[in-house]
């Protein structure tokens, strides 16, 4: 892109929308409020931002909690199917990517009154390869599996907002996996509940069930100060409007921020070997192995390695795995565990299954609602105290059940 060009599309205020796990919504806020953006809305699913173009690179690169971001690339109300395609006609797509480009076309809505979300994703590619054929004589290919750019539009009763994704691959996909395995517990879920348990990098961590290792990893791209975004590629890479030389600047200036090693020790382990296997391999690939004091053991043959720290547990649910009637004996022996061992310690435990709450022995002093996808699961704090947080009528902080 011409110099002048970059200049101008960093001097102007851009509209971005931020998707995130919901529940995660104010922690993002807080997160984009950090890397430097005052202009921030938190709403149901996400952040919306204003901010010069090279933002956008900064937030991709160094977000923990957001899912995508989304570039605002144009706003219309509409009546009819024919708005929608006249609104997304209008926009100059040509100047913002290649007929070479794939594309793929997502629509959602809220009280949309028109019939039928997948003709209007039909005629939202039909306008935006109609302006590429009337502008160039070619139009791009559709690829729904792996598209080089991803537009979304959103409708509300009123109105359709359409964006581009300057993500691509969702950020939780961090870059550094080595296997196609698919976790549990996506990575910015992860990140959102070592914010929200308030655990800094100077505070030792213990994950006793971490599976193939989202949360350690987490745990020390945090303590570490690396970009979680700085092994993989963006879809703004691709853009016509993308700055090479700025966006080589903010990698270099990432790098710069990395610290040698971890503040404190983060503990990780779990009875399954695959799993350990896989999460060797992510951690080394990540470039943080050293960081986390990996093992094989059984959650309750653990001891504590410090006189106090932080526990963060994400057993199964039953959902996916985990025998039901397995877990429901499992809950009151994890809380026995935790009274009798790990008295000064913060205890935090996610689960999607309600039985826990009446069946692990402790009183929470936080019920923190979060989505782990579309499955509801509850994020509880025990403070362990000399004797246990044995539990007590009433002394829950938060109503949340």
């Amino acid at each position: 892109m011409p110099m002048e060009k970059a200049q101008r599309m960093d001097s102007t205020k851009h509209r971005f929308f931020a998707p995130c796990p919901r529940g995660l919504e104010q922690v993002l806020d807080n997160e984009l409020r950090a890397l430097g953006i005052p202009a921030t809305t938190a709403m149901a699913g996400g952040v919306g931002f204003q901010a010069p173009w090279a933002t956008m690179y900064w937030v991709n690169l160094w977000s923990h909690i957001a899912s995508r971001v989304l570039w605002e690339a144009g706003h219309r109300a509409y009546r009819t199917e024919e708005d929608i395609y006249r609104a997304a006609h209008d926009l100059p797509w040509p100047e913002w990517f290649l007929s070479s480009n794939s594309i793929k076309v997502r629509v959602t809505a809220h009280r949309c009154p028109l019939p039928s979300l997948d003709f209007l994703t039909l005629r939202i590619k039909d306008a935006i390869c109609d302006k590429f054929v009337s502008a160039t004589g070619k139009r791009p290919a559709v690829d729904t599996r792996h598209p080089d750019i991803r537009i979304d539009a959103f409708l509300d009763s009123k109105s359709v907002t359409l964006y581009l994704d300057t993500s691509g691959e969702p950020l939780f996909k961090r870059g550094h996996r080595i296997t196609t395995v698919e976790a549990p517990l996506r990575e910015n879920l992860a990140a959102g509940l070592l914010r929200l348990a308030g655990w800094t990098p100077d505070e030792v961590l213990m994950d006793p069930m971490c599976g193939t290792g989202t949360i350690p990893l987490e745990a020390a791209l945090m303590a570490r100060k690396i970009a979680p975004g700085l092994a993989r590629s963006f879809a703004f890479e691709r853009f016509r409007l993308h700055d090479a030389k700025r966006w080589a600047q903010l990698r270099e200036a990432a790098r710069l921020k990395q610290r040698k090693e971890s503040p404190a020790a983060i503990y990780a382990s779990d009875r399954d070997a695959e799993a350990i296997k896989i999460a060797q391999r992510l951690f080394q690939g990540a470039g943080v192995a050293i960081d986390i004091r990996l093992q094989q053991k059984e959650i309750l043959s653990l001891e504590p390695p410090a006189p106090k720290g932080l526990l963060m547990i994400n057993p199964p649910y039953g959902v996916r795995i985990g025998d039901p009637d397995e877990l429901e004996s499992f809950y009151p022996r994890l809380g026995d565990w935790l009274k009798q061992k790990f008295a000064g310690w913060r205890a935090f435990v996610l689960t999607a299954d309600p039985r826990l709450r009446d069946t692990i022995g402790l009183s929470p002093s936080r019920r923190i609602p979060l989505y782990n996808g579309a499955l509801e699961c509850r994020l509880y704090e025990f403070r362990m105290v000399q004797g246990g947080a044995r539990r007590k009528l009433g002394q829950d902080s938060v109503r949340a059940k």
